[in-house]
């Protein structure tokens, strides 16, 4: 992948704040908890963060937790002797031994069995590690990003996720918004994918038209950059050169947009006498923080708006 595609692209208010916060703890070797939704660009902002540390010059590892076979998870992070176990043929050193001086990016980190959250946790605090089958540790000196779409504090809570693990990770918590929360950078994220694919396949770009950009900007994103710029690649591919317009779209654009408007209505019904905006504000957003164990960001998302908006509003009502 080229450095332009490991870009996270936008210049709305909610993505801007996530880049500055993470340029910020760069500088540092603190611990990083990435959040998100799946598609949002965790990988991306750990790519953002590595290139802005002082281990640049390193590589960056990046290991999936839920790609990992659960029976050899300890043994591929941690290593192994040779005789450890079956199928240990020779000794392997382990992926956080080899990011000895770099980055690691644990991806998925609530995959991670409980077996192995302990190993990892005794990392964190000392910096050593244990392969399988050795009886002495071994020193790493690696900086740790992790993220995960999952609710690590409600896990932790129910025990699927030691709580010590999830406080010692939560050190730096960043929270990248869904696409449909920052819908300002559907544009331009559009026209870098285009742009950027027809390059990479040698084709002309599309154009589009004012009608299929409203649709485009109305369209939820469930699968969020990711499904954006597969969609350009499609478009790219089956309609290069050509001017696309809303009937050239894929059926789930046009199923959303067929919708009746009441569908996407809320429930409230103002009642007769009238209401106070002001008390009804306040109370939904007490309940959202109530909601969310205090956690902004996603108290945020579930009210449909963006984190600063959130912030101003607790300042302003002095919540």
């Amino acid at each position: 992948m080229s450095d332009n595609n490991r870009l996270l692209i936008g210049e709305s208010p909610q993505i801007q704040s996530v880049l500055r916060a993470a340029k910020i703890v760069a500088a540092t070797d603190a611990t990083v908890l990435v959040q998100g939704e799946s598609g949002t660009g965790k990988e991306l902002l750990a790519h953002t963060i590595h290139q802005h540390s002082r281990r640049a010059k390193q590589a960056l590892h990046i290991i999936n937790c839920a790609a990992l076979p659960e029976h050899l998870v300890e043994s591929e992070l941690f290593g192994h002797r040779k005789g450890a176990f079956t199928s240990a043929n020779q000794d392997y050193a382990g992926r956080l031994r080899a990011a000895h001086g770099g980055t690691v990016f644990l991806d998925e980190i609530g995959e991670l069995p409980l077996a192995v959250q302990a190993k990892l946790l005794r990392f964190l605090e000392s910096g050593e590690c244990q392969a399988v089958g050795e009886s002495k540790p071994y020193r790493v000196d690696a900086r740790l990003i992790t993220a995960t779409n999952r609710d690590l504090f409600t896990m932790s809570q129910s025990g699927e996720f030691r709580q010590d693990l999830f406080y010692r990770l939560n050190v730096v918590p960043l929270q990248l918004p869904a696409l449909r929360e920052r819908n300002a950078d559907i544009q331009p994220l559009l026209q870098h994918f285009t742009q950027s694919l027809a390059a990479q396949h040698r084709l002309s770009p599309p154009a589009y038209s004012q009608d299929t950009l409203q649709a485009l900007m109305q369209y939820s994103w469930p699968g969020n950059v990711r499904e954006l710029r597969n969609f350009c690649e499609r478009m790219v591919i089956l309609l290069s050169g050509s001017r696309i317009e809303p009937a050239n779209l894929p059926g789930e654009f046009r199923r959303q947009a067929s919708k009746p408007q009441h569908e996407n209505a809320g429930l409230f019904t103002l009642p007769e006498e009238g209401i106070n905006l002001q008390h009804m504000e306040m109370n939904i957003i007490r309940q959202a923080l109530s909601k969310t164990q205090g956690n902004r960001s996603r108290a945020a998302r579930l009210l449909g708006m963006s984190r600063d908006t959130l912030l101003y509003r607790i300042k302003k009502y002095a919540l």
